[in-house]
């Protein structure tokens, strides 16, 4: 949803209002899942820095790799193998490399995803507020991420998520990935609401674009890992922490 935009107002917990979001109508709430709900930074730069040391070449700073997530895990070791002066001269990625050193982050990732992931802080106190419409009924909401399915929802598991999300998918699910909004649409489907009634929550503009993709309405955090793209993705509102997700749905007074 993109209604005409208004100038940008924030509430009194760091929740930047772009165009108001009608959250009297919202229904079914799908969050990515990276930089949205947790902070998976170091897990992912440790995993891609280990498949480099693996295949002889040397290590990224966190902060390269940490700029390459978002599209999927493939995605980010063939960014991280292709970075400039990454290879070394005379060697070139071919696609038989990519696929050894795929699998490799794969197992590796799935062996050390919880080292140090964590949950950001207050995602589970705006889950809890979130699960239950006004009128006391449950609100259907959801996981989409760019992330292999299989850690995704083992994560989700660990960390405790799992029974706020009636459907976890991941960037293997579908053919397509973010920002194609056909799991976005899959999930609208599965929980029977329309695009005026269902809120994407993520960080990036990934995230913001398959919410325009779909037609819904976005809501960007910028304490994630890409919070850099989400001005010109153009959300309806941004939220500095967690807890701005409950201040679009608790009628509070916006404050300039």
């Amino acid at each position: 949803m993109k209604p005409e935009t208004g100038s940008s107002r924030y509430t009194g917990k760091m929740l930047r209002i772009i165009r108001p979001i009608p959250a009297e109508s919202v229904r079914l709430i799908v969050f990515d899942l990276d930089g949205t709900l947790i902070d998976s930074r170091q897990d992912l730069c440790n995993s891609v820095n280990a498949t480099l040391k693996e295949f002889d070449l040397p290590p990224l700073p966190d902060d390269v790799i940490a700029s390459f997530i978002g599209d999927g895990a493939a995605m980010l070791i063939r960014r991280a193998l292709t970075i400039p002066g990454e290879l070394p001269a005379g060697r070139e990625l071919d696609e038989g490399l990519f696929e050894k050193a795929f699998a490799f982050f794969l197992t590796y990732y799935r062996a050390h995803k919880l080292d140090y992931t964590r949950l950001y802080p207050g995602v589970v106190e705006a889950l809890e507020a979130l699960k239950t419409m006004p009128d006391g009924t449950a609100r259907p909401m959801a996981v989409l991420t760019n992330k292999p399915v299989g850690p995704a929802r083992a994560i989700c598991d660990g960390l405790g998520l799992s029974p706020y999300f009636f459907n976890v998918y991941g960037g293997d699910s579908f053919e397509t990935k973010k920002p194609d909004p056909l799991g976005l649409l899959t999930l609208m489907t599965q929980a029977g609401c329309s695009k005026s009634e269902t809120l994407m929550v993520g960080d990036s503009d990934v995230d913001i674009k398959t919410a325009r993709n779909a037609g819904v309405w976005a809501l960007g955090c910028s304490f994630g890992l890409a919070p850099e793209t989400l001005e010109l993705a153009d959300p309806d509102a941004v939220a500095d922490h967690a807890s701005g997700w409950q201040m679009v749905f608790s009628g509070a007074e916006i404050r300039a």
